[in-house]
């Protein structure tokens, strides 16, 4: 297995999780890189993200698991990333390129931060409000599942939480949050904001992810 570290910023983010996955393929057919493919009458392309990332949120860790075919086994996987960026649009952009790497199942946490934006400046209060939210006992927010809205307690899965005014017009949530059974979406924090302190509810929010985290907090490669 192959892998590669690369960044969805600007306004790669509001690139879908599908749109994703065809402008990478895209980028190897255009840098000249031939992809593993499933036999049959149908094949797909050996790849895979580590976890999908919701539209508009941004991050500077994601990964992609990929094989290339077997004519290309003598390809070096770090001369990659400059050979795909030259075929990938701005805010989508590679970092690393390595062979190996983790087992997802060994993927437990992220490191994100969420920008809560004010147009008036940061109401007097705001941090101290919510940096109690968060370390409280309790803390439901709606969210969405395939079953319907359902209400969860999002705070078992927070494992650390910093909140700090970056400027006079942002108030910034630093947060270590549960990747995968169960995950959390970061835009939550936001929501709860929202939703217990409607009076410091930001005019505008930005999620991204930072890193992928071990266990042991380490970064997940």
């Amino acid at each position: 297995m192959r892998r590669i570290l690369f960044e969805k910023t600007g306004n790669g983010i509001w690139i879908s999780h599908l749109d994703l996955m065809r402008i990478l393929q895209r980028a190897f057919r255009r840098s000249g890189i031939l992809l593993k493919h499933t036999q049959g009458f149908n094949p797909h392309a050996f790849v895979s993200l580590a976890l999908p990332l919701s539209v508009g949120t941004a991050s500077r860790c994601e990964l992609l698991d990929f094989e290339l075919a077997e004519s290309e086994a003598a390809v070096d996987t770090a001369s990659l990333p400059e050979r795909l960026n030259a075929a990938l649009p701005d805010g989508i952009h590679c970092i690393l390129g390595y062979d190996g790497g983790r087992k997802l199942k060994e993927l437990t946490h992220l490191q994100v931060e969420v920008r809560l934006e004010y147009d008036r400046s940061v109401p007097v209060g705001a941090v101290d409000a919510i940096d109690g939210l968060f370390h409280g006992e309790t803390l439901v927010v709606e969210k969405r599942s395939k079953n319907g809205p359902v209400e969860q307690d999002i705070l078992p899965m927070v494992k650390t939480m910093a909140v700090s005014a970056e400027d006079k017009n942002t108030v910034l949530l630093s947060a270590v949050i549960c990747a995968q059974n169960p995950s959390l979406n970061p835009d939550l924090l936001a929501k709860a904001v929202s939703t217990h302190l409607p009076d410091f509810a930001p005019d505008f929010a930005k999620s991204m992810r930072i890193e992928m985290l071990t266990q042991d907090g380490t970064p997940f490669r």
